[in-house]
């Protein structure tokens, strides 16, 4: 499939995957035809981009968001809410603490190969490997490991290692990690500093740097037979720091690693610069809340409008003590709403779910719990050029939806679509018929006070959530829903309970906040795709089975330029709009941040927001 440049390199072979979408073989069969050429080409990088070239040289200094001169000491204590009984961040059992790999520039012990450029769409840098290698069809990717890499325990780390790694999670991780990883064929280790990872097709463009942000795992340290074990004993990683503390389910510590290796790389400079981080967990929102408030918390990114505009009325706030940042991003908005299990039969019917959705008097929420802070959510990357609200399909979507011609409605693919507005009175007697008449085309009719279908079997749910300000919104529906004769229930769940029966798929209806970035990939088959919807712990919440749904993804995975990108993309959007799997409920434009004033953060912020990993200590505070 390529020209192999090593002698007798090691082989790992995974297990077939499946068959593949048809225009991911024939993309396949391409890439094995031109394989010789491309790897005559290929050149080794410091950086790899999903489209387009890296934003920054080969000999940058520091990310522009960084303050390459932050000092280093201090602690920092964050809060969060829940508990935890693991210390496994990567297979679906257990619940696992924060601060192990948190993504970003938060993966304070598991480091891959390369970490992600936060003002960019989706590129990364070297930081365990030297170079990055991949020709021009993306039909491998080869790494050389630093020289200085190495464990918190002293060991070098080897392609072995990686190897070892991406054994583990291929067979036993979370399924947002085995699915893409089960499309990789071979992966070669010629040497202890080379791994190449060699694809089964040319199809998926973003697995190069999938490969690249995998977590490196040591393989003196962790056995096949004990990876799919939770655990509480104290992990050994690659990263700037170590577990010193572990209270289950209360509290974990870091400490920085003064032995780490790469403390000196640019992609390092600036951040990492607490001695000392703290994770401490309480059990609710308010006991977190207060605990900020009493300075047990440094840091508290805030969601809930009606407390960040009337509660952060204490002293220290006033006095200048703590600090209240509203910080813009670029991101898509995402989608947070309520899922339905179309696995339920009440839910199976699009009409029914489409007519439940209208349902939700989103003017009434934002102006009675919200102080009008929201805005609301139709397209599952908002606020972007991801997005199709308000925007006719393109020639190149209605190529790619062509074969799926009742995948998307007519005034979803025009950009007429739009969420179900309301007066704001909390009972628009328009909207409520409207959704009467959609459901009777369903089958149900309102009976006697309840809406019933043909065998009198009344229309009821449950809604589970797990916070107060997820309470207050579903009472606000289900009090909507009432109002034609459907019974919702709302049933408060502690955060294990809430784990098991999500990730078992056991329950009718929940919240959920899709999160989206300007590149959405890999991650969208375990959201969406038919695979995802059979296995448990996946995120395919809402079961969906759509054709057209996989073949969008296919389809974004192998654009090669970002205008193809976009149009497939938005072509996704318009098939998740149109199949109605979620009561769209709301979003915020910016990050609120509420911080005491003895935690300092650069002047800057990145595409994506604030930058908790770039943040530091005051040598004292105000």
């Amino acid at each position: 499939m390529f020209l192999n440049r090593h002698a007798r390199p090691a082989v790992i072979r995974p297990a077939s995957a499946g068959v593949l979408p048809v225009s991911l073989m024939l993309t396949g069969l391409a890439a094995a035809l031109c394989a010789s050429a491309s790897t005559a080409i290929a050149e080794p990088r410091h950086a790899i981009a999903m489209h387009g070239q890296p934003l920054y040289p080969r000999d940058f200094k520091a990310f522009a968001y960084i303050d390459p001169s932050a000092p280093k000491s201090g602690r920092i204590t964050y809060g969060v809410q829940g508990s935890f009984d693991s210390l496994n961040p990567f297979i679906p059992k257990g619940d696992a603490s924060r601060g192990l790999r948190d993504g970003g520039h938060e993966n304070y012990l598991f480091e891959g190969m390369m970490v992600r450029g936060q003002d960019e769409a989706f590129t990364l840098y070297c930081l365990i490997c030297a170079t990055v290698e991949v020709p021009p069809d993306r039909s491998w990717v080869e790494f050389k490991i630093r020289p200085e890499a190495a464990f918190s325990d002293g060991t070098p780390l080897t392609s072995a290692d990686v190897a070892h790694s991406f054994q583990l999670l291929r067979e036993n991780g979370r399924p947002n990690v085995t699915i893409p990883y089960k499309k990789v064929d071979r992966v070669e280790t010629p040497d202890s500093a080379t791994v190449r990872f060699v694809f089964k097709d040319g199809g998926d463009r973003e697995l190069a740097l999938i490969m690249g942000s995998m977590p490196i795992l040591p393989k003196h340290k962790v056995s096949a037979e004990d990876f799919p074990k939770t655990t509480l004993v104290a992990p050994t990683g690659s990263g700037p720091y170590v577990v010193a503390t572990v209270d289950p389910g209360a509290r974990l510590v870091l400490k920085r690693n003064p032995n780490y290796w790469g403390r000196d790389l640019s992609v390092n400079r600036g951040l990492n610069n607490y001695d000392e981080i703290r994770f401490e967990y309480y059990r609710s929102e308010n006991a977190l809340f207060e605990a900020f408030k009493a300075g047990l918390v440094d840091v508290l990114p805030e969601a809930d409008p009606s407390r960040w505009s009337t509660r952060y009325d204490f002293p220290a706030v006033a006095d200048g003590r703590v600090v209240k940042d509203i910080i813009p991003t670029a991101l898509p908005k995402g989608m947070y709403g309520f899922v339905f299990n179309t696995r339920r039969p009440v839910f199976s019917d699009i009409r029914v779910r489409e007519a439940l959705a209208s349902l939700f008097d989103f003017e009434w929420v934002n102006k009675n719990l919200y102080f009008g802070l929201y805005r609301r959510s139709g397209s599952y990357f908002e606020g972007s050029e991801l997005s199709s609200l308000g925007r006719p399909a393109d020639a190149t979507e209605r190529g790619l939806l062509a074969a799926f011609p009742d995948a998307v409605r007519t005034d979803v693919m025009d950009g007429r679509w739009k969420p179900t507005g309301t007066d704001g009175s909390g009972r628009d007697r328009a909207v409520l018929k409207a959704a009467i008449d959609l459901l009777a085309t369903a089958g149900w009719k309102l009976d006697n006070g309840a809406m019933r279908n043909a065998a009198g079997e009344a229309m009821q749910f449950e809604l589970i959530i797990q916070s107060p300000d997820q309470e207050r919104v579903a009472l606000a529906y289900q009090r909507t829903l009432k109002q034609i004769g459907v019974e919702a229930s709302v049933r408060a769940l502690d955060s294990s309970q809430y784990q098991r029966r999500w990730s078992t798929f056991d329950f009718d209806m929940l919240p959920w906040s899709y999160g989206a970035s300007l590149s959405p990939g890999n991650e969208q088959l375990q959201r969406w795709s038919a695979v995802a919807a059979e296995k448990q712990g996946s995120f395919n919440f809402a079961g969906a089975r759509e054709p057209a749904i996989d073949a969008m993804i296919g389809a974004m995975l192998e654009a090669t330029s970002r205008e193809a990108f976009v149009s497939a993309t938005r072509a996704f959007d318009r098939v998740l709009i149109s199949g109605f799997y979620v009561v769209p409920l709301f979003h915020k434009s910016d990050q609120w941040i509420a911080r005491w004033g003895r935690i300092a953060r650069p002047e800057t912020s990145s595409v994506w927001g604030a930058v908790l990993g770039a943040w530091y200590a005051k040598s004292s505070a105000p």
